[in-house]
């Protein structure tokens, strides 16, 4: 069941041309507790996650029109809701390249309906853990070079203004960063470090992870200032970081 402290039920969002698969989801999991939309292509993702943004979504990768790649990679970078892909392609390679674009988890069809609950379970209670986490007593925003981070909205606002959301991923290294600015971090230890905090990152999606948190974050991701690479060694967090 969601968790108990939560008073109102969690709002899952299902994504998925094929309207049995839907609607089989939409029982499944209002049977356990959580209030479920349904969407049928990404126009009406888009609609439904503009409307009411839900809490998290599950998301079908092979869609007539703009697939569930495309349509993930604009979510995460717009918002931070968290995306577990349900997909027929079984191939390592896919569900790399999904981990890859943004999404925090990848199930192949036919899944047991009861795995998919654990792993949406799972997603949630990390996002859920990071914001019970964020208490008056810790720190809520880091200034670095030209940006402060909101760790409770999982936002970073640039200098001039503009606002860009974080996915999971890209939020996940990020705190592992600032909590060790100018720290040589190899692959191996960023690993370590976001399975002890709770994470998902994966090794092989590291460099995937730095290279689009690079994006949103440097002035020329191809010439970093801020996530500088370790030849043989990893990476460091060159800016330095403020506590507000």
């Amino acid at each position: 069941m969601p968790d108990p402290e939560t008073t109102t039920p969690e709002h899952i969002l299902v994504i998925d041309d094929d309207r049995e698969i839907r609607e089989d989801l939409k029982s499944y999991l209002t049977e356990n507790g959580y209030r479920v939309s349904t969407a049928e292509n990404a126009p009406a993702a888009r609609r439904a996650i503009h409307s009411e943004e839900p809490d998290l979504i599950l998301l079908d990768v092979m869609m007539p029109g703009e697939d569930g790649i495309s349509l993930c990679r604009s979510i995460v970078r717009l918002t931070a809701i968290p995306i577990v892909f349900i997909s027929a392609r079984t191939d390592e390679i896919d569900r790399i390249v999904g981990l890859e674009v943004g999404a925090d988890d990848y199930v192949c069809k036919p899944f047991n309906p009861r795995e998919l609950l654990a792993r949406v379970r799972s997603v949630l209670r990390r996002a859920n853990g990071r914001e019970r986490e964020m208490t008056p007593e810790k720190t809520r925003y880091f200034e670095f070079d030209r940006w402060t981070l909101d760790t409770a909205k999982r936002t970073m606002t640039r200098d001039d203004g503009v606002i860009v959301s974080l996915s999971t991923g890209e939020f996940q290294l990020l705190m592992i960063f600032v909590a060790r600015p100018q720290i040589v971090l190899s692959r191996e230890r960023i690993v370590e470090l976001s399975h002890a905090e709770g994470a998902d990152v994966f090794d092989r999606s590291v460099d995937s992870q730095v290279s689009r948190f690079r994006k949103k974050v440097e002035r020329d991701p191809k010439n970093p200032d801020i996530v500088q690479t370790v030849w043989g060694g990893g990476y460091v967090f060159a800016a330095d970081v403020k506590k507000l």
